[in-house]
């Protein structure tokens, strides 16, 4: 039998890849649910006062535009009620904004496919990252735990050669699954906003920043589940994965911060893997640091630094492959019996 055909049976036969898989189904089915209850095709009384509370909103930044450029010319004088009146006029710029206020923003439970869908993807990332990892762990764990990689090695002689093909294996599967759970989950919610709601601007670049949000988040899915792999590999046990994270989450996460920050580190956000998978998977974080500033006070612009996606990208990288490195060259060494 091809060694590959038998991993894949043996990964859709195990009953905690099932449970997940239901997990996610019911998940998508509560969201889906909740998002048709609370949601209804509007009026065209509705949209015209929709349409014109925008038109209200822009008027008045314009407005506000115009006033700044006005008091920066000493055509008017500034008052003490004149309100905030930045050092650049451009920052009050309508033209300027990324987006301006449309009328689907001051609708009032419906639901927007443009305006939901970012957040219903990040949503989906979360549990499929959260996937990966554990089905990843649990996959070679049971297997180092109950001796079916023994009996496996016995059909199948080639430590590395059947290890590579669990991984490989199992990396297709997870993005595979990724992949039609997308289709179906993003589907579902367009079909919704085209009948039960309204479906926005859905212009190329809409599709475009969508599209860069999964790839990057199919990246790091497919990364938590080589990481799960491989720890669990290390320790030999499903348990080594879930332990890993609780003990980098409690000692490094939270009981090292609180140290840095008592110490007054510089920019202590550089240090914690979490900026890094929020940044990759936004495409840049940026982060606050008070040592940027001079002492006394006052606005400050250099507390403000950013981690952008290219070195997320190096890190997330460098981590899964040096654990993932770990775990062939001890798989490769150790006794398993």
């Amino acid at each position: 039998m091809n060694l590959v055909r038998a991993e894949v049976e043996r990964l859709a036969a195990r009953r905690f890849v099932q449970l997940m898989v239901l997990l996610l189904a019911v998940a998508f089915a509560v969201t889906t649910a909740t998002t048709l209850i609370g949601s209804h095709r509007p009026s065209a009384n509705e949209l015209s006062a929709a349409q014109t509370q925008a038109a209200q909103v822009v008027a008045r930044m314009e407005a506000e535009h115009t006033r700044c450029l006005r008091i920066k010319a000493g055509e008017i004088p500034i008052t003490e009620d004149a309100g905030y009146v930045p050092a650049d006029c451009t920052e009050l710029d309508p033209a300027r904004m990324e987006q301006l206020p449309v009328a689907t923003d001051y609708l009032s439970s419906v639901f927007v496919f443009s305006h939901q869908a970012r957040g219903l993807l990040y949503f989906l990332v979360a549990f499929l990252v959260l996937f990966g990892f554990l089905v990843g762990a649990s996959y070679i764990g049971a297997d180092l735990n109950s001796g079916g990689v023994v009996n496996l090695l016995l059909w199948r002689p080639g430590r590395l050669t059947v290890l590579g093909t669990k991984l490989g294996t199992l990396v297709g599967v997870v993005a595979a699954l990724s992949v039609l759970a997308t289709v179906f989950y993003l589907g579902t919610f367009w079909t919704i906003g085209q009948t039960a709601g309204l479906p926005g601007t859905l212009d190329g670049e809409f599709w475009g920043r969508l599209g860069a949000i999964y790839g990057r988040g199919l990246v790091l899915v497919l990364l938590a589940t080589v990481l799960g792999f491989g720890i669990a590999t290390l320790g030999r046990h499903t348990s080594a994965a879930l332990g890993a994270v609780a003990a980098y989450a409690v000692v490094w996460e939270l009981g090292c911060r609180l140290v840095l920050e008592i110490l007054d580190v510089a920019r202590p956000d550089q240090l914690m893997l979490s900026s890094y998978l929020g940044a990759w998977l936004t495409g840049r974080a940026e982060f606050w640091d008070n040592n940027g500033c001079p002492p006394g006070g006052g606005s400050c612009d250099g507390g403000i630094y950013a981690i952008t996606w290219v070195p997320a990208l190096l890190v997330l990288l460098a981590l899964t492959g040096a654990v993932t490195g770990a775990a062939f060259a001890a798989f490769r060494r150790r006794d398993l019996l």
